[in-house]
């Protein structure tokens, strides 16, 4: 947080000490904790570009986008010949009114990131290493034919320790599993087809849908994800080709197909003559191989690095021996171009040397440790099955609602409505575990989530 000094013309000087190593990010992130907790009030008029820039030793042009980021946020609002001052219905500053607690800072449990070690060397080592050697160069220009050849074969290597064995020709880069979805749907449908999804999904595929113009058909679902019987039923009723699903740790359930179910909705979409995308972003998180490895010739996996080894590197893939797979291939300026030759080097290199698979255990091991730790704060009944990065949550009535008396508390959760795949209005919470930057801030969040939810 900031602080206010005392003196004839006081002025908000704020501490950037550890915060976003962007530093107009930082100014606004630490603004936004100055208001929330009190050390800037509504109408208190912020220090001019030049004396903070002075102050800060940084650039006025850094100052001034922070400012312009900050009123975007609508944290401030400048005024020619005024200045800049901090507004009075800003969510901060509407936290510090409600007294106690909540005043703190929001804990952020609505998106889903992996967690982050602070103390983590391994990109530093790996971009020094980049610059020092003789390729360096060639990181400027477009993805060169070899280094694609050699990402394939990279990510054969990610997907068999995942229990999949492919060829390394079956595999086409992307720029995260995000792009890798959207190439994959491309290649299979047209606007205006439906689609099978789970009845309550990840935001991903809604934005891709929308894109594409395509129509979602929600599947009923279980602890452990889709109802085979049910995936032909919506099948024969909707006329869908294609079902995209998560079949590991579910977003936003966390559910995870078990062995037998695993093996009947491989029946089920055969029977009814289903291509199968399978989202595996979270794979590296369990022990269950991907379900494609029972759909040879009628699954597409997309995965990425993004959620078990860093979602910096934006480093993905479409997979598989479908025959769609050639279709995504021939479309190059819609994958592997989109990449930048660095994620990719650095992507190769970590899964040859083992980075990305250490990377990987950690991330779960950090999963679990917090799992753990939610259980303890919001009960047994918050978590089932498989440690998952996120929580389900079941509350009374209105979702939206409930949302609102977390954020009110001073955490920020995510209503099932985001999710569902139709007009349901799904009474839950998804509560992302891995987003608080320490397991402390994360307590910190549940703690305020629990009492919203007694509080109903």
């Amino acid at each position: 947080m900031g602080r206010r000094l005392v003196s004839a013309t006081p002025m908000w000087i704020p501490d950037l000490d550890g915060r976003n190593p962007v530093r107009y990010l930082a100014i606004v992130e630490a603004l936004a904790e100055a208001i929330a907790g009190g050390a800037l009030r509504p109408g208190d008029r912020l220090p001019t570009h030049r004396d903070l820039a002075w102050t800060l030793g940084v650039n006025v042009s850094t100052v001034t986008q922070a400012y312009r980021e900050a009123a975007r946020r609508h944290l401030v609002a400048g005024e020619v010949g005024r200045g800049t001052y901090v507004l009075a219905d800003s969510r901060e500053a509407t936290l510090f009114a409600l007294g106690g607690e909540a005043v703190e800072t929001m804990v952020d449990l609505s998106t889903n990131r992996p967690a982050l070690d602070p103390d983590d060397t391994d990109l530093a080592d790996a971009l020094r290493g980049l610059l020092d050697g003789p390729g360096a160069a060639a990181l400027q220009g477009y993805p060169a034919p070899a280094l694609l050849r050699r990402a394939q074969v990279a990510g054969a290597a990610w997907l068999a320790r995942r229990g999949l064995e492919l060829r390394p020709a079956s595999v086409v880069p992307c720029a995260g599993a995000q792009q890798a979805l959207l190439a994959a749907l491309l290649a299979l449908c047209r606007p205006g087809d439906p689609v099978l999804v789970e009845e309550v999904t990840f935001p991903g595929i809604r934005a891709v849908a929308r894109q594409l113009d395509l129509r979602l058909v929600g599947v009923a679902m279980d602890g452990e994800g889709v109802l085979p019987e049910a995936l032909e039923r919506a099948a024969r009723a909707s006329g869908a080709r294609v079902a995209v699903l998560v079949p590991v740790l579910q977003n936003p359930t966390g559910a995870v197909m078990g062995h037998a179910r695993r093996a009947e909705v491989a029946e089920a979409a055969g029977r009814s003559g289903l291509t199968l995308v399978e989202d595996d972003v979270y794979g590296g998180l369990a022990d269950m191989p991907p379900l494609a490895a029972l759909c040879p010739g009628r699954a597409v996996l997309v995965s990425s690095l993004s959620k078990t080894v860093a979602p910096g590197l934006r480093f993905g893939f479409v997979a598989g021996g479908a025959p769609a797979m050639s279709a995504v291939a021939s479309e190059t300026h819609a994958t592997v171009w989109q990449m930048s030759p660095i994620a990719l080097e650095l992507g190769c290199r970590w899964i040859e040397d083992g980075t990305a698979f250490a990377r990987s255990g950690r991330q779960r091991a950090e999963v679990e440790a917090r799992w753990r730790l939610a259980l303890g704060v919001l009960g047994r009944p918050a978590g089932r099955g498989q440690p998952s990065p996120h929580l389900w949550l079941p509350v009374q009535g209105c979702p939206e609602a409930a949302a609102e008396r977390c954020r009110a508390e001073g955490a920020e959760v995510a209503p099932g409505t985001l999710f569902a795949a139709g007009r349901e209005r799904p009474p839950f919470l998804r509560a992302s575990l891995t987003t608080p930057p320490t397991r402390r801030d994360l307590g910190l969040g549940l703690g305020r989530v629990a009492r919203a939810l007694r509080a109903a």
